[in-house]
Formats: C-alpha cells, structure tokens, sequence
C-alpha cells in the first residue's frame, strides 16, 4: 500500500522530482532563513555600543558568546528527543508545524528588545528547533521509499534550499538589522517563519498519510506474530547496559547541564552557581571536563563488549567524532569571533570605482541566486496551484516581500556614492561558495578518485586550518592590545573560501559513515554520540572565541587565529597517520 501511495508523488514532476519535495525545500528554506537571520545579527547586537543611531546592548564578548555556544549547542540536541516524539507520538508533520510556530514565538520575542525576551525567545527557538529540524528529512526519506536511485538527488535538492535560505536570511535580516534597527531584523526572521509554517500547513494534503500521526496496524501486528509462532526469532541484546554505563550516563548529563547553565549565568550575570576553584579551574570548566571525562569513559567501557567488526567499526565512527568536535569548534568562529574582528579590525569603506564595483557583485550575488529560486517557486505553482493553491499564495506573497527588500536594499545603496559594507555580507560568502563548489565534490566524491575517509578528514581540517592562516598573516602587523584596525577584507573572502571547501570535504561525511559503518539496531545511540560531537563543537568554538579581546591584549589578534591554524592542520596530519589504522577498523567500508 505504501509503495503504490508513493507512486502518486511522481505523477505531478517538478523539475524531475515530486512537487512535495519542493514544498519541503521552501518551508526549510524560510526556517534556514530564519535561523541564520537571526544568528547573523545576534553577536553584533548584544556588543554593540550602547549609544549611537542604531545602539547594541555593550554586553562583554565572553558573555554575548556564552549565551550563542549554548544556544548552538541545544540546537544540535534537542533534535534527538523531537525526532523520538515524532516517531513514536505526534507524527513529523505535526512535529514541523509545531517546531516552526515555537519557533516563529521565539524571533517575535527577541524582537521586542529586553533580556527576559531575549532569553524567552532563544528558549523557544531551542524548542523549536528540536521538533521542526529532524522530521523534515524524515518525510523526504517516507516519500522516496521505493525511489532510492532519487535519493540522492533529492537530498541535493533540498540542501539547495538550505543554503539558500541561509543566503538570502543572512543577506536580509543582517542588512536590515544592521542599517535600520536590531528590533527589525530579528523581526523578520519571525515574519518568514511564520509564513514558511502557513505555507506547510495548507499544503499537507499533499502528502496523503506520510508523517500522519503513528498507529500501529493490527493486521501487520497479527501477521507478525502468526510468522514468529512459525519461526521464533532469538531477539539478541550484544550489550546491556551495565549499572557503571547508568551511573556514567548520570555523571555526564548531570555536569552538561550544570556547566551548560552556569557557563551564560556566570558570564551574563555574574551569577556563580557554585563558586568554587579547583587546581586553577572555575566551577564551568569543572563540570565541562567533567562531563566530557565521563562520556569518554562510558564509550571505552561500553564499545568494547561488542563484538570484533561492530567493535572496531564503532570506534572508527568515534575516532571521526573527535575530529568532528575540533572542526566545528574552529568552523564555528564564523559565528561568534569573525563578526566581531570584521566589525572592528577590517577596513569596509569603499569609495569611487571600488565602491561602484562592490555594488555591482553584490547585485549579482544578491539578484541571481533570487532569480533562479523564483524559477523554481513559478514551477511549482504551474504543478500544484489547483491542489495547494492557498499554500502557493502564501509562498508567493512571502517572495513579494523579499523581491521589495531587495530592490529596496539595492536602491539605497546605489544612492551614495560611499558604501560601508555591512558587517553581516561576509557570512553570506560560506553559502555562496557551497552552492558553486557542491557539484564538484559531489562529482569527485562520484568518481573513482574518491579518497579515503582519512584522508577526507585531513583535508577539510587542512583547508579549514589554511583559511585561518590568511587571517593570522593579514593581522600580523596588528600590536597586541589593538582594540581595532584596517585590515583588507580579501583576508575574510579567502578564509570563508577556505573554510568552506573544507566544510565540503568533511561535513557530509559524519552522517555518510554513520550510515556505512553502524547496524541498524545501534544507530540511535551512535548518532547520538556524532551529535553530541557536533554540539560540544558549537559550544567549544563560543567558548574560546569568547577569549578574543583577553588573548589580543596579552598577546596579539594574530595569536588567536594561529591558535585556529595550528590544531585543525595537526590534527587533519593526524587523520593521515591514522589511515592504516582506520582503513583495519572500518573493514572494508569506503
């Protein structure tokens, strides 16, 4: 019955693909928007001066990045128990609708402008996130069944929109915030928010039973046991969980959460929850160290009692997860520490033939990408007007607004004859440069030059250590104790180039390993562990970014970004000189 349902999706083709597909990349479209909108301006805001035309809440630099590494980090956790309530409760496109009005709560919240606000609206946005981000994949996997050989580029596909909507979220929400008030760029990560929510929503029939809220089906039940009288199955558990895995399990979550509470709270409000020092270190690095101790003691007590092959391939898959960890860890400044050295250590004044040149790339790196996902939004309103046509106006209506604020953005900036570049337009380079150089890794990746995992991770954590290089060389002549400069922006173009291609390398292939090296039974608790990896990433990189101003006084803005260089390219050299090693414990998985 499921595979004669899916045979429905593809007689109404949009671009080779189900029209549903393209629901879903327009409503992660609007949620990408939202999510990298927001983020884009958050740094910059909370450590703003508090006086001026459009005036920031002077937050220390340690305190406005403790609050983004937590949030970045329940980002990547709370997905886990969404996707769980999904499966088993609520069905995924409940989860989404869900997720994405929490969600739309979350920036209206923010959008008022006071610290509880703040704080009510991150919480939310974390919610969120947690029910909407999961359960968008898990229905393209459900329409696909039967399709496997569409997978993949479905899965292109909706990673396109992804990335477009964290181009067009960063490019909108950060010229807005920037240029006409803080309150107004969070507020329009809320508005798209809400109408990518009102877009899914009307167009659900769509989807006929996928993603409905689970039943079990009496007759499969009944099938299933007449089958097991038959032939019983011996249900195997390879690996109980012993009272030192529980009490291990305990210890970690407890310190997390500790640490992860009390790292914004005694940054933020000087609020010490405990107030204690040991051998030199503050009661946050206690517990963070702590938990981290007790997670890698639960992995090597428990991965062992599997057996030969699992084991092995398990602690491959785990070896990539610390290499995981150091990459977003670094990856992740483009968050945190890289606005805060553009705002105030790069030169973006541009003026004459400069300025008129920086305005015409900007047309067409703004006007382009727009023009191509308008195309696909026409061709989806020829397919599917008669069917979701409420949907479609709401997405059209959404598109109005954005083609408005364009050509309005646009037409201010052609009239001066000055242009300050905005703070914010750097960030949209990471997504530029992964919608032109995607194809080509993904060819690469195809073809029979396809490296090794090992050497895969030594070339993302390479390339991201050399995008640091450029930074470090360009503030070379920058005194310690410097509180701004001059410096050329080609420094930041070539950094987000290099830390792309590098994000290209190693960031799809935690999931694809995932998938190669682990049994089904045991994917839950590993890809746990590889998100788990990813969150300490996002929280170690606000962590230390944090420590921007403290190490450009003591040493030099320069010694910072070495710090960036030297782990991730050691690190990747380590990757190479496990190759043996790991190609033994993947045992045959490429």
């Amino acid at each position: 019955m499921e595979s004669t349902t899916n045979e429905n999706f593809f007689k109404d083709k949009v671009l080779g693909h189900p029209a549903g597909l393209f629901v879903l990349f327009f409503t992660e479209m609007w949620e990408r928007f939202s999510y990298y909108g927001m983020r884009a301006i958050l740094v910059i805001f909370l450590t703003g001066a508090i006086l001026g035309d459009n005036p920031g809440w002077a937050w220390t630099t340690p305190a406005a990045l403790s609050l983004l590494g937590t949030y970045a980090m329940l980002v990547y956790l709370t997905p886990l128990l969404g996707g769980w309530l999904a499966d088993n409760v609520i069905g995924y496109k409940r989860a989404v609708v869900i997720g994405a009005l929490l969600m739309t709560l979350g920036h209206a919240s923010m959008a008022i402008e006071t610290p509880t606000s703040l704080y009510i609206g991150i919480a939310l946005l974390i919610l969120g996130n947690g029910f909407f981000k999961p359960n968008m994949t898990s229905i393209i996997s459900k329409m696909y069944e039967g399709h496997d050989e569409k997978k993949d580029g479905a899965f292109n596909i909706f990673y396109m929109g992804v990335n477009a909507g964290a181009f067009i979220g960063i490019m909108l929400c950060g010229w807005v915030g920037e240029k006409v008030g803080w309150s107004y760029g969070f507020g329009l990560a809320g508005i798209f928010m809400f109408l990518g929510m009102l877009q899914f929503y009307f167009a659900q029939s769509l989807f006929g039973k996928i993603g409905d809220k689970p039943v079990k089906d009496k007759i499969e039940i009944e099938e299933t046991g007449a089958n097991t009288a038959k032939e019983p199955k011996k249900v195997v558990k390879l690996n109980h969980f012993s009272v030192l895995d529980y009490v291990l399990i305990a210890i970690f979550s407890v310190s997390a959460v500790i640490f992860i509470i009390n790292d914004p709270l005694s940054k933020i409000g000087d609020i010490q929850s405990f107030n204690f020092t040991i051998a030199g270190m503050t009661d946050s690095l206690f517990f963070a160290l702590l938990a981290a101790v007790s997670f890698i003691v639960l992995l090597i007590v428990r991965i062992p009692r599997y057996v030969a092959i699992e084991r092995d391939r398990m602690i491959a898959f785990a070896i990539f997860c610390i290499f995981t960890v150091f990459f977003w860890a670094a990856f992740e400044q483009a968050a945190g520490s890289l606005p805060l050295y553009t705002r105030d250590f790069t030169d973006r004044i541009l003026e004459g033939g400069a300025a008129t040149a920086f305005k015409m790339v900007d047309l067409i790196v703004t006007v382009v990408p727009l023009l191509i996902i308008t195309y696909v939004l026409i061709s989806l309103f020829r397919k599917t007007y008669t069917r979701i046509g409420l949907s479609n106006v709401i997405l059209g209506f959404s598109f109005v607004i954005v083609w408005a604020i364009v050509i309005y953005k646009l037409y201010i900036e052609f009239q001066s004859t000055e242009t300050e570049v905005p703070v914010t337009w750097f960030a949209i380079l990471n997504s530029l440069f992964i919608i032109i150089f995607a194809p080509l890794f993904t060819k690469w990746w195809d073809s029979r030059y396809n490296p090794p995992a090992s050497v895969k991770y030594f070339l993302g954590l390479a390339l991201l250590g050399v995008g640091f290089a450029f930074l470090a060389f360009g503030a070379r002549n920058v005194p310690a104790g410097a509180e701004s400069a001059s410096l050329s922006m080609a420094w930041l173009v070539f950094a987000y180039l290099f830390h792309t291609l590098g994000e290209l390398c190693l960031s799809p292939m935690g999931l694809s390993y995932l998938s190669k090296l682990i049994p089904a039974r045991m994917i839950a608790f590993m890809f746990g562990v590889y998100y788990l990896a990813i969150a300490i990433g996002n929280k170690l990189a606000h962590y230390v970014g944090g420590d921007i101003e403290k190490i450009t006084q003591e040493y030099s803005l320069s010694t910072f970004f070495l710090i960036f260089t030297f782990i991730p390219i050691g690190l990747g050299l380590v990757s190479l000189l496990l190759h043996p090693l790991l190609k033994r414990l993947m045992h045959g998985v490429r």
